[in-house]
């Protein structure tokens, strides 16, 4: 706030020396210079210096506030997206978390800085200059300054529908972004259909929506901006007007009219910058609604317990149901079962019949709608959560890569793995074999999602990745489909002499798998109900 008075004020302040130099030069009908003016010019010298200091201070303080804030939010929102639930991300897209996480923070960033640094300097610059405009001649610092209520009003009356346009043009921009992540994520897909052109007739569609939402807003504040201008031309007109009758009657000097010019022209770029700043101030509105909003989600899996010990591996579910949100579909209903530390179960059953439900909910990505799931004896709510989770390997149904090295995505489970520990779990999954025919090896980037590798090579680097970490408890979701018969069993029998005391969960369709494990559960579908 000092800087921001400083600055404004020897701004301000220099302009009188403008009128009094105009005066010197003309008094008597002299125009030569004197030592009287040399004073004056060097005064104006000397508070430009000091307008500018103080001007880059003012801007280092705010803005870098601004940036520090949005720092802070960015890592507030990412925190809060690994939060989450597996079911708060099923109902909302990936483009629109990119958005908000992205865009809508900038907007608050560019209200937060340059947006309150002039409002905040516009407020204080219109005081100072009010008072050194009444002090040279109040009625004219009347007449000028008259408009400025009118401009208030148009502001007040404009800010409303520029808001509701930044709204709409959001959430086209967010409708983009999820329509560009899913084609990039399905490219396979399009290009064996050959839906190119039907991609980017659709992707055309979107943007042409996005162009006409975005013209229109930009249309509305080109209005706006053209008639704060057209208020602030008044300003000048009314000081040549009024002057200039002054200076007719004796009333005011050239040097006076000088001064109400300058100060006319000072105020011009920060009235300017009303209409930027109001247009900045909505869409930071409409921007931190949905921050807000989606930081207003609260998790349906919570952590409660903070403390640390080892998972031995029993597991028993008690009268288990879970009705999945929104759908209102039934997929397990009064499920229950026990296996003890070291045991393997097999779940088998038909499409649909909850056996996936069951992976997530042993993960706690998901909680039971009803009953309780027991793990060592304990609600598995009750268990701290990261701690739980790092005594579980699960392989999921679809394999996820990140677009890194082999060897990182296959040590991403533990800190600081070593290449022979990555080495070692490859070939525990059977895929050391083909890595090592890879020209970088392990180094070999995967692509997105792993597209430069096969179904069956990514299935293996994702049991890699989930063994590495010695887990006591292992799930199978259905994760080792794209392999065949005799790479399945391979990968079954490493597993079972390097963790053989390890409680494991096999879903999966074949009869050759379950076979293999201590007990096995068979789910049957009755209208959306399942029965072990």
């Amino acid at each position: 706030m000092l800087f921001i008075i400083a600055s404004n004020f020897f701004n301000i302040y220099k302009v009188q020396f403008v009128g009094k130099s105009v005066d010197e030069l003309t008094k008597g009908g002299n125009l030569g210079f004197n030592k009287q003016v040399l004073v004056y010019v060097a005064i104006i010298v000397g508070c430009s210096l000091l307008t500018g200091f103080f001007t880059f201070m003012m801007r280092q303080t705010i803005i870098v506030a601004s940036r520090r804030i949005e720092y802070e939010l960015k890592n507030k929102i990412y925190r809060h997206y690994q939060d989450l639930s597996l079911t708060d991300y099923k109902q909302t897209t990936i483009g629109d978390l990119m958005n908000r996480l992205s865009e809508d923070v900038v907007a608050v960033r560019m209200y937060l800085g340059p947006g309150v640094m002039y409002v905040v300097n516009l407020v204080i610059l219109l005081l100072i200059t009010s008072i050194y405009m009444v002090k040279t001649d109040a009625s004219m610092t009347l007449w000028t300054l008259l408009p400025l209520p009118i401009l208030s009003y148009i502001i007040f009356k404009v800010s409303s529908i520029i808001n509701q346009k930044s709204k709409i043009m959001q959430k086209s921009q967010s409708a983009i972004s999820t329509f560009v992540q899913d084609s990039f994520s399905g490219i396979r897909v399009v290009k064996f259909f050959a839906k190119e052109n039907y991609i980017k007739k659709n992707y055309g569609i979107k943007v042409t929506d996005y162009q006409n939402k975005a013209l229109d807003l930009a249309k509305t504040e080109a209005y706006f901006f053209t008639i704060i201008l057209f208020v602030i031309g008044l300003l000048n007109v009314a000081v040549i007007l009024i002057g200039g009758q002054k200076y007719i009657a004796g009333q005011l000097s050239v040097g006076k009219i000088a001064d109400f010019f300058m100060y006319i022209n000072i105020l011009i770029w920060p009235f300017s910058m009303v209409g930027w700043v109001t247009s900045v101030n909505q869409r930071a509105e409409a921007s931190m609604q949905r921050i807000n909003e989606f930081l207003d989600k609260k998790s349906e899996v919570i952590n409660t317990n903070f403390e640390d010990y080892p998972i031995k591996g029993d597991i028993e579910f008690r009268n288990v149901s879970y009705v999945y949100p929104n759908t209102g579909i039934k997929a397990l209903d009064n499920l229950s079962f026990k296996i003890k530390a070291g045991e393997s179960l097999a779940i088998m059953g038909k499409t649909g019949s909850g056996k996936s439900t069951i992976a997530l909910l042993l993960c706690r990505l998901i909680d039971p709608t009803e009953g309780e799931i027991l793990i060592d004896g304990k609600n598995l709510k009750e268990h701290n959560l990261t701690n739980y989770r790092n005594f579980i390997g699960y392989i999921p149904q679809e394999s996820y890569l990140f677009s890194d090295s082999i060897e990182n995505n296959i040590g991403f489970a533990i800190d600081h793995p070593s290449h022979e520990k990555v080495v070692e779990y490859a070939k525990i999954a059977d895929v050391d074999k083909n890595i090592v025919g890879f020209k970088e090896q392990y180094k070999t980037l995967v692509g997105e999602r792993g597209v430069m590798l096969s179904g069956g090579q990514k299935q293996r680097i994702c049991i890699a990745r989930a063994l590495i970490k010695d887990p006591n408890i292992i799930i199978f979701d259905d994760s080792l489909s794209a392999l065949d018969t005799e790479t399945e069993q391979n990968i079954l029998e490493n597993i079972d002499q390097k963790i053989s005391n390890a409680t494991s969960i096999i879903i999966t369709h074949r009869e050759s798998s379950a076979q293999r494990a201590d007990k096995i559960i068979n789910l049957t579908e009755i209208t959306n109900s399942v029965t072990a």
